[in-house]
């Protein structure tokens, strides 16, 4: 299960549920199998320079090889660029969790 998270000052005029939306459909066209994307967005109330922060996180499997993150890159810069409407400086991070993270639903005690 992906996690994506948008940080970025507040002085952006964006649409931040559609943008984790897009993400989320930008993974499930380049991974099926990779369900449920989770995202949350942080606009910050003081900032230099305007500028918007793109994490996702995906869990390390051998098909998510260097030339599938280079794609997925791309086809996610191309994605959200296409949601902003004003200059802004960028910056996409694509990062694999290892063996020693956990991720599931919790379902609440019976």
């Amino acid at each position: 299960m992906p996690h994506a998270e948008l940080k970025y000052s507040a002085d952006l005029t964006i649409d931040p549920q559609a943008i984790l939306a897009e993400i989320e459909a930008v993974i499930a066209r380049h991974d099926p199998g990779a369900g449920a994307c989770k995202g949350r967005a942080h606009a910050a109330p003081v900032w230099n320079h305007s500028h918007i922060l793109v994490q996702v996180v995906m869990l390390a499997k051998p098909h998510r090889d260097a030339a599938f993150t280079e794609t997925l890159i791309g086809a996610l810069e191309q994605a959200v660029k296409a949601r902003l409407t004003q200059p802004c400086f960028f910056s996409l991070s694509l990062d694999f969790n290892g063996p020693g993270y956990v991720t599931n639903r919790f379902e609440g005690h019976p």
